[in-house]
């Protein structure tokens, strides 16, 4: 198989496998990336993978199998539901392809520490959503604590509130199966932001609950029908930065509304407000000691105007040698740090996280260079 730096167009050639929701994100993303080509999609329902094909031109729909055996994808863009990434990704490392997947990188530790050994051991990359923090929200709050404007860092809250997914997807039962709950559907996006603003986390404390076993879907053609919940529906924790920052969390599918910021951190001198993590824009708000109110900042960095398949494309044009900023090993310390939460709820002890990582190097502000 070429690499795209093999081939004078120096695209990467992408087969997309999971035509559900989110896949239309992607699809509207991919043309202006100049480092992709859609040349491939696949999917469980065939009708799905055909209807996602008739609206991307170039490309073709194929069953799962065949994706993943055809010579000319270099890379799979794995959209799957959480509990079928590692299998999806681990078939397309085997057959000497590199990946990107949507959060979580796997339902479990174990399996995503098998998938970075073999893909290692094939020598190809992975990639993990979330990109959002490569937009311009999260990037102008990290550029503002590196340039000293809060000074210390001291501490930091992430809270994510709603009512439940039921009321308004059709088919939300995995969201209330392992691997899914509040944590590891939203978690992702808010414990990438902390640990790209404040560093990777040592060791967690977690509580969990449950208020009902079962919910009704709202929408569609199954409304009304009851699914089972059996997983926790609130997690809260503190998380122990490597630098001594305590982060508070809480993810809940069980309440109604929040007044809270998204994300807040405070620091010595001035406290920062960072916007919604499952954005990639928003206001950096700060207001420093003495002042009467908080101020916008001017964003300073990050990619404008930027999409999901942002961190694909980061990932084609990542230096040979050098880890993607939505790469693999960030996602999996974020999956570590949201099992040790879990496990610590279960068992009410504190967790020490084992892996490292390095915070993502900063998106210089602007556009990119893989845009059309």
């Amino acid at each position: 198989m070429s690499t795209p730096t093999q081939r004078s167009n120096a695209k990467a050639r992408v087969g997309m496998i999971g035509c559900g929701a989110i896949s239309g994100a992607y699809l509207g993303t991919l043309p202006r990336l100049r480092n992709l080509e859609l040349i491939a999609v696949a999917d469980l329902d065939p009708e799905r993978a055909k209807s996602a094909a008739a609206s991307y031109p170039g490309a073709r729909a194929l069953g799962v199998d065949e994706l993943l055996a055809d010579p000319d994808v270099d890379l799979v863009l794995n959209l799957t539901i959480p509990a079928a990434h590692a299998e999806v990704a681990e078939a397309a490392i085997a057959a000497g392809k590199s990946v990107y997947g949507e959060k979580p990188l796997t339902a479990s530790v174990d399996e995503a520490r098998r998938m970075l050994a073999a893909a290692d051991a094939a020598g190809v990359r992975i990639g993990c959503a979330p990109d959002t923090v490569l937009g311009t929200g999260t990037q102008t709050a990290r550029a503002a604590i590196d340039e000293g404007l809060i000074g210390a860092p001291i501490a930091a809250t992430a809270t994510m509130v709603t009512p439940g997914h039921e009321r308004w997807h059709p088919n939300p039962d995995f969201y209330y199966q392992p691997g899914g709950g509040p944590l590891l559907d939203m978690g992702p996006y808010y414990l990438t932001s902390l640990i790209t603003l404040l560093g990777d986390v040592s060791s967690v404390i977690g509580a969990g609950s449950r208020t009902r076993d079962t919910r009704t879907i709202g929408q569609g053609p199954r409304a009304g029908e009851q699914i089972g919940v059996t997983v926790d529906s609130h997690v809260t924790g503190v998380l122990t930065h490597s630098s001594g920052v305590l982060s508070t969390l809480v993810m809940s599918f069980d309440s109604v509304a929040s007044h809270a910021a998204r994300i807040e951190v405070h620091g010595e001198q001035a406290s920062l407000t960072v916007p919604d993590p499952n954005r990639f824009d928003g206001d950096v708000e700060l207001r420093a000691l003495g002042d009467a109110d908080w101020r916008t900042l001017a964003e300073s960095a990050g990619y404008r105007n930027a999409s999901r398949g942002y961190g694909l494309a980061d990932l084609v044009a990542t230096p040979a040698g050098a880890e993607p900023r939505a790469g693999g090993r960030l996602a999996y310390h974020v999956l570590e740090v949201m099992e040790s939460l879990l496990a610590s709820a279960r068992s009410g002890q504190r967790v020490e996280i084992e892996s490292r990582v390095e915070r993502p190097a900063v998106v210089p502000l602007g556009d990119g260079p893989f845009t059309s």
